[in-house]
C-alpha cells in the first residue's frame, strides 16, 4: 500500500490551506460539507490523525471517525428531514476510494430520491452555505 501523502486535498483542509464548510469539530475529528455532494447535506467525517484510509488508521482514530459519523448522521436525519443516512467509506482505488485520506461519508436520504453519481457538479455556494447552517443548528 502507498503511503500517506500529506499534500492530499483533505490534509490541506486541516492545514487551512484549502476552504471547507465545517459543520463540525473536536480535537480528534473535522466534518465538513462535500462540495460535490451526492445528497442534500453530504457529509465527510475525517480524522485529524494521517490516515490514508482503514488499512493504516488506529483503532482509536478509527473509532473517533465512527462516533462522529454517528452525531453527524443524526442531526443529518433532523436538520435535512430525511427518510434515512447512506454512510459509506471507501479503501483504496480498487475499493472506490479517490482522494487518500480516510474519510466517511454521511449522506441523508429521501424515500424515492437517488443518490447523485460521484462528482458529478459542484453545488453553488448559497446551497452549502444554507446546508452547513442547517447541520450546526441541528448539531445544537
Amino acid at each position: 500500500m502507498p503511503a500517506y501523502d500529506p499534500q492530499n486535498p483533505f490534509a490541506k483542509i486541516l492545514r487551512g490551506e484549502f476552504p471547507c464548510y465545517k459543520v463540525y469539530e473536536n480535537e480528534h475529528v473535522l466534518a465538513f460539507l462535500d462540495i460535490m455532494p451526492r445528497s442534500s447535506g453530504h457529509t465527510l467525517v475525517i480524522p485529524k490523525a494521517p490516515a490514508r484510509n482503514i488499512l493504516d488508521v488506529s483503532p482509536d482514530d478509527y473509532a473517533h471517525v465512527a462516533r462522529a459519523a454517528h452525531k453527524i448522521a443524526a442531526a443529518a436525519m433532523k436538520a435535512f428531514q430525511a427518510d434515512g443516512i447512506t454512510v459509506q467509506q471507501f479503501n483504496e482505488p480498487a475499493g472506490g476510494q479517490v482522494v487518500f485520506h480516510l474519510h466517511m461519508h454521511v449522506m441523508p436520504r429521501h424515500d424515492g430520491v437517488a443518490l447523485l453519481p460521484p462528482a458529478s457538479r459542484k453545488e453553488d455556494v448559497k446551497v452549502l452555505e444554507d446546508h452547513a447552517a442547517k447541520l450546526i443548528a441541528a448539531l445544537g
